[in-house]
Formats: C-alpha cells, sequence, structure tokens
C-alpha cells in the first residue's frame, strides 16, 4: 500500500498534528506500507527519513506555496501532483491550510482518494473563533474538500458529531490518534528532569502543563490556580512546557510576577525526548485546563507516565479520560475550580497512585500502537478501494 501524507510544516513547536503525522507515518511504514511525507517545510523531520530505506517513510520537500495566502503558484503543482503519481491513498492533514485543498485536487486528478482528517478544527469551539473568514473558506473550496474525500476521519466520536455540522460527507472514520508508545513501555525516571530542572528536587509537589502555548490551552488558569493554593497553604512548583505565541508567554511571565510565583512557577519551554517523558513522570498532577482540544496527545503521555490527570470536557475524549478512571474531568473552568481538584488530589496520596496506576494501564492498553495502526490501514484501503 503506498500512502502519501500532505503536512505543510514538519515543526515540533506547532504542536500536536505534527507529533500524530510522524509517529502515524512512521507506525504504518514499520507495518510494511510505502509511506511519503509531503511537506514545504521539514525542519523536525526524523533524520533517518532523509536516507529511506525498508520501513521508513520518504520525505518529499517541495517549494513553499508562492503565492500569498499559502497558495502553490501554478508552475509548483508538478512537483506534488508527482509525489501523488501512483498513490494508492493521500492523507491530507488540518483544515485551514489554503494549499490542503490544492493538494486534495491534485490527488483527485491524479485518480488517487484521500482521507482528510481535521484534527479538531471543525469543534464547536474551534468554530466559534474567527468563524466568518472559516465560514469563507469553506465556501471557497474548504467544503468541497471534505464532501469530495474518500473518508473524513475524526480522532473521537465526539469530535465527529461536532465536526458533521460542516459537510454532507457520510464517509466518516473515527480512530484515535496514533502515538509511539514506546518511550513510555519502559519509562526513564525522574534523574533526567531533575538534571535539567533542579526545581522539581525542592520536595513540593510538582503540577506540569506541557503543551503549544496558546490562549485556549489557558495557561494562566493554572497559574491563578497555583495562586490560589499558596493563599490556601498549598505550595507548589508549576512547570510549563511548551513554545508558541509569543505575546501570550510575556503575559504569562508578567502574571507569575504580579502573583508573586516566581520561585515557584518557571516557563521551560519546548522539552522534548526523555526529559519530556522524565518530567512527566516526576509530575504529580498533569493539568491542561483547555478551552478545546482534539485528542490531547500530551494528556495521553502523562497518563502512559502513571501521572493522573485534571483536564476539561473541552477534550474530545473527555469521556474515555474520565472512563479511564485516571482524570479528572471539571465541569468549570476557572481558578478555584481547578485549584480544589488539585488540592483533593495533593492531599490524598492513596487516590493518586490509584489514578496513575490506571492511567497508565489504560493508555498502554487502548492507545497499543499494534491496534490502532490496523485501523488506518483498513481506512486506507476503503479509500484506495473508492478512488
Amino acid at each position: 500500500m503506498r500512502v502519501v501524507h500532505y503536512l505543510d510544516r514538519i515543526r515540533l513547536e506547532l504542536g500536536g498534528v505534527v507529533r500524530a503525522v510522524l509517529d502515524l507515518a512512521a507506525a504504518t511504514a514499520r507495518a510494511g506500507d510505502d509511506v511519503t511525507v509531503l511537506t514545504h517545510d521539514g525542519s523536525d523531520v526524523p533524520g533517518e527519513w532523509r536516507g529511506g530505506g525498508p520501513g521508513v517513510p520518504r520525505v518529499v520537500t517541495v517549494a513553499s506555496p508562492a503565492l500569498p495566502g499559502g497558495w502553490f503558484a501554478p508552475w509548483q503543482m508538478g512537483a506534488v501532483r508527482s509525489a501523488l503519481r501512483g498513490a494508492d491513498a493521500a492523507h491530507v492533514h488540518a483544515m485551514w491550510t489554503p494549499s490542503n485543498t490544492q493538494v486534495a485536487g491534485a490527488a483527485r486528478r491524479e485518480g488517487v482518494g484521500y482521507v482528510l482528517t481535521p484534527h479538531g478544527m471543525l469543534d464547536d469551539w474551534s468554530m466559534s473563533q474567527r468563524r466568518a473568514k472559516k465560514k469563507v473558506y469553506l465556501a471557497l473550496g474548504g467544503r468541497g474538500m471534505l464532501e469530495r474525500a474518500g473518508a473524513v476521519h475524526c480522532t473521537a466520536s465526539a469530535e465527529a458529531t461536532q465536526a458533521r455540522a460542516w459537510f454532507r460527507n457520510p464517509r466518516v472514520e473515527v480512530a484515535p490518534v496514533l502515538f509511539d508508545l514506546g518511550p513510555y513501555r519502559e519509562l526513564p525516571g525522574v534523574g533526567a528532569s531533575a538534571r535539567a530542572f533542579p526545581f522539581l528536587e525542592t520536595g513540593r509537589p510538582v503540577l506540569v502543563f506541557l503543551s503549544r502555548l496558546h490562549e485556549k490551552k489557558r495557561p494562566d488558569l493554572l497559574l491563578d490556580a497555583a495562586g490560589l493554593l499558596r493563599e490556601g497553604g498549598v505550595s507548589v512548583e508549576v512547570a510549563i512546557a511548551g513554545t508558541g505565541d509569543a505575546a501570550l508567554e510575556e503575559s504569562l511571565r508578567a502574571q507569575i510576577k504580579r502573583l508573586g510565583l516566581e520561585g515557584s512557577a518557571h516557563l521551560l519551554g519546548m522539552v522534548k525526548g526523555v526529559e519530556k517523558v522524565s518530567l512527566l513522570e516526576r509530575g504529580d498532577v498533569f493539568v491542561l485546563p483547555t478551552s478545546q482540544e482534539n485528542f490531547g496527545i500530551a494528556i495521553v503521555e502523562a497518563m502512559a507516565c502513571g501521572t493522573p490527570v485534571i483536564t476539561t470536557k473541552g477534550v474530545d475524549i473527555w469521556p474515555e479520560l474520565e472512563g479511564s478512571g485516571g482524570a479528572v474531568i471539571v465541569d468549570r473552568v476557572d481558578a478555584p475550580t481547578l485549584a480544589r481538584e488539585v488540592r483533593a488530589l495533593l492531599e490524598d496520596g492513596a487516590r493518586r497512585a490509584s489514578m496513575g496506576a490506571r492511567a497508565r494501564e489504560w493508555a498502554l492498553r487502548e492507545l497499543d500502537e499494534g491496534a490502532v495502526v490496523e485501523r488506518y490501514r483498513e481506512m486506507y484501503r476503503k479509500v484506495a478501494a473508492r478512488g
């Protein structure tokens, strides 16, 4: 099976979509498929992919879109069509990238069926942001891209329910995000993160936030909650890992100063590899008070480390998370609620340990790569058959 993925930029700082595409491409290649990743920015493509070879995806890098607004010029489309030619299926990722409609159109002209994964970008909250602009995009080609897809892929039933409001294509497939659980099966221990971040060894409980810094993720609420906890006599260390909006990062620094948390709230920037896994393992509680999250890879990574989670119904898989026994789902997303739930967990070590064990068991069982990868390969076979 030959599958071509298209994502405009492979830069891990852009968030979970990039991680999901990299892990999916790698897993299906290991399973025996001929996988190509098409992009115009391959900054964070694994080095071993550059050479290709059995069980490893290939990378095809095309020139950045030459037209204003992120559109490929006509003379650039030849390279795109060449990458798609002869494929059994294509997989187009995300919604609001103008070149996605061009790649989907090129796939159709080459006789290649395609899967479109919105990655939560058709969720109710997402569609409430810049709504007019998104409706224009849908009218100018986005809806056609959805309607003509061999499958619209959603990562959770709740996402599929929300997304259906924007298209009539009945070919909707639901499969969870596939990500590499390898680093989580044998945890590295907390030493790597302690060496990188000495504040983890102060003896105070550690609250971890790991995500792209964006206003919808609400890291400010976690800082406010930490301030309330301190007022109530509970001192914690807050580790905020991630990069993103520079203005938001500056605002968080000002908030830390205003709340008097300079010695106990830490903006760590991008944390990757063994240090990331070790940080998640060290955390007493993982907190993501997000307004919207398609799947929440970082949440599941924390759970795979045996760390209990507090998050919101803005995460499309919240019913599954709650059902796992390893996560607390808050109905009211505000600092007092977060502070109350964090305090309850910190004061009940037995409950926290039980939740952590359940979280890890659920993540390693339900998101086992072998089972999930076959759901994607079956989806690609269906799309190839439809043409």
